[in-house]
């Protein structure tokens, strides 16, 4: 068996699945794949913890896609998949829907990300941008307005700014937008929107005049393609690194990462529960290499200690 990455066309997902099982045919909750879908910023973290635990386990098949914080609520909630990569809390009306389908389920935090401000490498005036000005050039009203880089500072070159951002099903569009405008879900629309963290990466890295935001791991897989901004909350330029995002310094746009876990595929799968063990187990040794920053260990345990609990949190009968 293996893991299967994250592919648009669901015959040739289900094609490599198969390849990787070997041509076996599943037969209950221990030998079926574990189902995982969510944020595309998580998803290389547990998909590289996938990977690291089948071959630690080899007759493990793990499922590892993305689609959004959102869209993997709204599938976890309905239960089809049995863990929820996530990049913000889930919402009271996620909540809900999971108490309406009778899921319950168990929140483990696993890392701590921050949200990059991105430009191409061409661009020699944007070192930094201030919470502000980033709030000007992202707000509702900014639309089809604020559409050069003069006019989001006046001695920048008055340029087309074109700009790239994840979609509405992200939860890091959620938290970018709650952290810069103020408000979830509320920002201008006239940008190219996408779920895919790469997808934007390239789009950024063949526009000269670009801006984007996306997680920083994203970066840290395109650091040679992009330009990092700094980011001002009014205590001077801050670049997200290991240390200002541990010592919170880089603000408002550093933000908990979790996985969600179905309680009963929790209880019904024990390989569910030693995949995810091994995770938070080893996150720790590996975690430096993707760019986010891990909990201390107290956290891990924590995270271990709430796996191992007896009592679900979440849904309730």
């Amino acid at each position: 068996m293996g893991i299967t990455r994250t592919i648009k066309t669901p015959t040739l997902a289900l094609t490599v699945a198969l390849l990787g099982a070997g041509g076996a045919v599943a037969t209950g909750d221990e030998q079926r794949p574990i189902r995982i879908d969510g944020s595309s910023t998580l998803f290389p973290v547990t998909f590289e913890a996938a990977r690291r635990f089948q071959r630690a386990q080899p007759g493990s098949s793990i499922q590892v896609e993305f689609s959004g914080s959102g869209a993997g609520f709204r599938a976890f909630c309905r239960g089809e998949i049995d863990v929820a990569n996530a990049s913000r809390d889930m919402n009271a009306h996620e909540q809900a829907e999971c108490a309406k389908h009778d899921i319950h389920f168990r929140q483990l935090p696993v890392a701590i990300d921050s949200i990059a401000i991105v430009v191409n490498p061409a661009n020699r005036w944007a070192d930094d941008i201030t919470v502000e000005e980033l709030k000007t050039l992202w707000a509702p009203e900014a639309e089809e307005k604020i559409t050069t880089w003069k006019a989001i500072r006046e001695h920048w070159p008055d340029e087309p700014v074109e700009l790239f951002g994840r979609g509405q099903n992200s939860g890091t569009y959620d938290v970018f937008t709650e952290a810069i405008v103020g408000q979830a879900h509320r920002s201008r629309h006239d940008y190219h929107a996408s779920e895919d963290e790469e997808a934007l990466a390239r789009g950024i890295a063949d526009s000269p005049n670009a801006l984007g935001f996306f997680g920083i791991g994203a970066y840290h897989r395109h650091w040679d393609e992009l330009k990092l901004v700094a980011v001002d909350a009014g205590k001077g330029p801050v670049y997200p690194t290991l240390a200002t995002v541990g010592s919170g310094d880089y603000q408002p746009l550093t933000r908990p990462l979790y996985l969600y876990v179905n309680e009963r595929s929790l209880t019904g799968n024990p390989r569910l529960r030693e995949f995810l063990t091994h995770y938070l187990t080893h996150l720790r040794s590996w975690i430096h290499f993707t760019g986010f920053m891990p909990l201390d260990d107290g956290g891990y345990q924590q995270s271990l200690q709430r796996l191992g609990a007896g009592a679900p949190v979440g849904a309730r009968p």
